[in-house]
């Protein structure tokens, strides 16, 4: 399918390139319950369920993937010493990766989608090792027959570098792809801007602070698995 003015013109879909991180997974609650096991562990009273040190995450200062936020959070608090800090960031990555499970019916669902044909891929601004480390944990690895991080590309979505690199990959046109994901202002917006299908994946939206101006082509509010009804309304 090709948009075209607001239609769609019949073309065979061949591909589905999916968000990581709380499109295939909740990785915002991973976060905070490494969070929780931080502030707990530093004895923090007034920050027991972690919310707080994971809103330092969310500022734009290092990223939120960086763990100098762990830092600053300790410096703030006057707790900050090298030794514990490090022993902090182990605890953190452990009880993240730990944490992590794919929502109800994704493996299943992603199944359902190679039995029909489809090359799968996933583009994520996550780091290699921490990108094969969640898909491992998740048991889905296997099922992508191409993973784009950060470190491939240097540009981070909605910059559409990696996502022209996974349709590289899979030997697949734009217009022969659908893109899924949970943030309407760096997928949805990378998709938009390659005129591919987009598909917003609503309900792992956890991006707090983001506008929502964006319009996907299409909308799953509860489940991964509403894409198999998307498919079956392009085809």
């Amino acid at each position: 399918m090709q948009k075209t003015d607001g239609t769609w013109n019949r073309k065979m879909i061949k591909a589905v390139i999916f968000d990581m991180d709380n499109t295939l997974f909740d990785f915002v609650e991973a976060k905070l319950k490494a969070c929780q096991t931080i502030t707990n562990c530093l004895n923090i009273k007034d920050d027991v369920s972690g919310e707080k040190l994971l809103s330092y995450f969310l500022r734009k200062k290092h990223g939120f993937e960086d763990i100098e936020n762990i830092a600053d959070y300790m410096k703030d608090r006057n707790v900050y010493e090298k030794k514990k800090f490090e022993e902090c960031c182990k605890i953190y990555e452990k009880v993240k990766l730990n944490t992590i499970k794919p929502y109800p019916n994704t493996k299943e669902t992603l199944e359902k989608l190679k039995n029909m044909g489809l090359k799968l891929a996933v583009v994520t601004d996550a780091k290699n090792g921490h990108a094969t480390a969640r898909l491992k944990k998740t048991n889905l690895f296997n099922l992508f027959d191409a993973i784009i991080s950060i470190e491939m590309t240097g540009k981070k979505k909605p910059e559409p570098d990696s996502i022209k690199l996974a349709l590289k990959k899979l030997r697949v046109d734009t217009k022969n792809a659908i893109l899924i994901g949970d943030s309407l202002r760096r997928d949805i917006e990378a998709g938009n801007k390659l005129g591919m299908i987009t598909v917003y994946a609503a309900y792992g939206d956890r991006n707090f602070q983001e506008e929502k101006t964006t319009k996907a082509d299409f909308t799953l509010k509860y489940s991964i698995t509403e894409i198999l009804e998307v498919l079956e309304k392009l085809n």
